[in-house]
């Protein structure tokens, strides 16, 4: 687009990334091509940008986009006036966000019938004109007002006179740029976020810290914010902006230059009290709020954003047969037998919380379903029961010296996927209520492939997820699903609709094609069989390929992320190795080595190819097939339950961290309730956030520092203990 040369360098400031580079992003992403395709084989092109690079380009020309084309319109609506100035004009075309745009818009925009705009049809603009003057009149102010006062226009009084001017005044003065962007920055620099609680104490006591606080809005943290937000909107909390009067009114009056004494100055000083008091702060404040949720909402999508990647990308527990339980009190604990394949061999329903018959029967169907179909791991749901039915599986176990162990799986989705089109469509024979035991099992085999299955916000790793802007909340997350599928590959020949929806360059029509085409055909061969999918064309092909695997297909390259434009190179590279494509697939082990070795410059000198493709390329011959999840730490399994009674402060337990939120982090230690580790007992050192000391799923060593038996409380802390690495 011709506005890529205009927009690029801005950009370019902003982000810190050369405009050359910025400039030949945006021309790859206006001609359809996606990021994930962009980022992984147009490096040449992009300079390397890395995907969230690429995504920040993307969404700041949007962004300027959308100014552009709003500059363009406020323009042409003044222009239509007949009021647009050269000055008004550049000051427009200098605008660098939409909040300064809007304010110079406001003066000139169609407003309703206001107090201002009925005095202006009186006749009383002229009043108005004298008092923002502040000339002194010959006259008294009754007589200059004589001349205004109309009986058919409802103005009968000097004193109603006045008043209308007032009120032009008023409106006039919230309409200046100037004064609305002077109370703003007073604002944020000195305006507090004041609350108190609207319910007694006993209906509002998750909101008691708020009954009577104050916070300086400049210093609140996102999470106070989302918080407040949720007390308000359930009516327990009354939320205000506050900021001091006086000294407000003392700044603007300067502004204007309000004469200290003189014939107009209680009336402009009134006016002006009017004008904020009812027009200019109301407009701020709203402003102001809806900027510290906006703002709080982007950490709180952000940091629920970082915590699905980390989930989405656990180590799969792979070669497993897993027995799925789902725990539950009055309807039993369901169970279903999957053998490595995700294959469903058997279901099950067993008590282990009521009757001690109930119990023995449940023992003899437990043991029975391990031993039959060898069942190596047990994968527990954390949800209701789950405490007491861990104690079950550890107690069996011990007790029947079983081969196996055990984790505790979060089950958030699994009743919303249970009772979905999909799961129907999956497991047509049975019951709704089964289906989430089976859920749970294919969890821990190969976490991405089933958690795509459901919807990203249903998935439980966040804060304030149900309070943010859903929509943006769901934009997030879905580009969040994408990046982790796209980066991890997916297996042509085995992957469910779901999972190749998010394949780049797959719209859910062509996922169901790929799908009908695979039953109807059988396995695919090779990658260039994707061309006779229906809907499947050559455009779509190039974006979906390289992100395709094909174990044992045709050509061996098809299991690697080399894309199929780059065959000819791969083959190339291989040749100079020593080795023919044949032996690639017949002799792994030495083209690996092979291919570690090598130097990508010269290779990439020789044949005249790009460094990064030429890299790319010797990672993929280096290590074929890998999975990037096996850096990840891999789930904690249990054989023994741990028992709050079994702990006292100063002891080390081992855990899994289950959730990052802005104020700690929630840490599985093998009990029914989770442990927190507060942010201020994460570290000695500074960090900005818990993010930066630990990720969902890393597996941690905290100390206890606190019990409360009563409430259910844990409190942990890593100060003391090695914090994990960054993966």
């Amino acid at each position: 687009m011709e506005d890529i040369n205009i927009i690029s360098p801005i950009i370019a400031k902003e982000l810190q990334i050369p405009a050359g580079k910025v400039s030949a992003t945006l021309t790859l992403l206006d001609e359809g091509n996606t990021i994930p395709f962009v980022a992984r084989y147009r490096k040449e092109v992009t300079g390397s940008l890395d995907e969230e690079q690429i995504r920040n380009v993307s969404e700041r020309a949007q962004y300027l986009r959308s100014l552009a084309q709003r500059r363009a319109e406020v323009l042409a609506s003044i222009d239509g006036q007949g009021k647009l100035t050269p000055e008004l004009s550049a000051a427009i075309n200098a605008t660098t966000k939409l909040q300064e745009l809007e304010d110079l818009y406001l003066p000139y925009k169609q407003k309703k019938r206001t107090r201002a705009t009925i005095a202006k049809e009186k006749g009383l603009e002229p009043l108005a004109q004298f008092i923002m003057a502040q000339e002194e009149p010959k006259v008294s102010l009754e007589e200059l007002a004589q001349d205004y006062l109309n009986e058919e226009k409802e103005v009968k009084t000097t004193e109603e006179a006045w008043q209308g001017a007032m009120d032009i005044v008023a409106e006039n003065l919230s309409d200046r740029a100037d004064i609305r962007d002077l109370v703003r920055k007073e604002m944020w620099r000195n305006a507090e976020l004041a609350s108190e609680l609207t319910a007694d104490e006993t209906t509002g006591q998750d909101f008691l810290m708020y009954k009577d606080y104050s916070e300086p809005i400049r210093q609140l943290p996102p999470h106070r914010i989302l918080a407040l937000n949720r007390g308000e909107t359930k009516d327990m909390l009354k939320v205000k902006l506050v900021l001091p009067g006086d000294a407000i009114y003392n700044i603007i009056g300067r502004k204007v230059g309000i004469k200290p004494v003189g014939t107009f100055t209680e009336m402009y000083k009134t006016a002006l009290e009017d004008s904020y008091k009812r027009l200019i702060f109301p407009a701020i404040e709203r402003e102001i709020r809806n900027e510290l949720t906006e703002k709080a909402e982007k950490q709180a999508i952000s940091v629920f954003a970082v915590n699905l990647r980390q989930l989405l990308l656990q180590q799969p527990l792979g070669g497993h047969t897993v027995l799925g339980m789902d725990p539950g009190y009055r309807t039993g604990c369901k169970c279903a037998v999957v053998n490595p394949q995700g294959t469903v061999l058997a279901t099950a329903v067993i008590n282990v919380t009521t009757s001690e018959r109930q119990y023995e029967l449940s023992e003899k169907t437990f043991v029975d379903l391990v031993t039959k179909y060898h069942v190596t791991l047990a994968s527990i749901g954390n949800g209701t029961a789950s405490y007491e039915t861990e104690e079950f599986t550890a107690k069996m176990i011990e007790k029947y010296k079983l081969n196996m162990s055990y984790v505790i799986t979060s089950e958030a989705g699994a009743s919303v996927y249970s009772a979905s089109k999909l799961a129907r469509e999956e497991m047509p024979d049975l019951d709704l209520t089964l289906r989430g035991a089976v859920s749970i099992a294919r969890r821990v085999q190969d976490p991405l492939a089933e958690l795509v299955k459901i919807e990203p916000k249903a998935i439980g790793v966040g804060q304030y997820q149900h309070d943010v802007n859903q929509k943006e909340l769901t934009g997030t997350l879905g580009t969040v699903v994408e990046s982790c599928v796209n980066h991890v590959g997916v297996e042509l020949n085995t992957a469910s609709a779901s999972l190749l929806t998010y394949v780049a360059g797959i719209s859910k029509p062509v996922a169901k094609n790929i799908i009908t085409y695979r039953t109807e055909t059988g396995c695919f061969k090779s990658r260039k069989e994707l061309l006779k999918v229906s809907r499947l064309g050559p455009a779509a092909f190039t974006q979906c390929a390289g992100f395709l695997r094909i174990l044992n297909g045709a050509n061996p390259l098809d299991n690697t992320s080399v894309h199929p434009e780059s065959y000819p190179l791969a083959e190339a590279i291989l040749k100079e190795l020593g080795f023919s494509l044949t032996q690639f697939s017949q002799s792994t082990a030495a083209v690996q080595i092979a291919a570690a070795k090598a130097n990508p410059k010269e290779l990439a000198d020789k044949l005249q190819a790009g460094l990064p493709t030429v890299t790319d390329i010797l990672q993929a011959l280096a290590k074929p097939g890998r999975d990037p999840r096996e850096d990840s730490p891999a789930p904690l399994s249990r054989k023994n339950v741990t028992k709050l009674s079994d702990l006292t402060i100063g002891t080390k337990v081992k855990g899994r961290v289950q959730n990052v939120v802005d104020f700690g982090v929630f840490v599985d230690i093998g009990l029914k309730v989770s442990g927190l580790i507060h942010k201020s007992e994460l570290s000695n050192k500074y960090f900005k956030h818990p993010l930066d000391v630990v990720s969902v799923g890393d597996i941690i060593e905290p100390i206890i520092i606190s019990i409360d038996e009563k409430r259910n409380r844990i409190g942990l802390s890593l100060k003391k203990a090695q914090a994990p690495k960054k993966q």
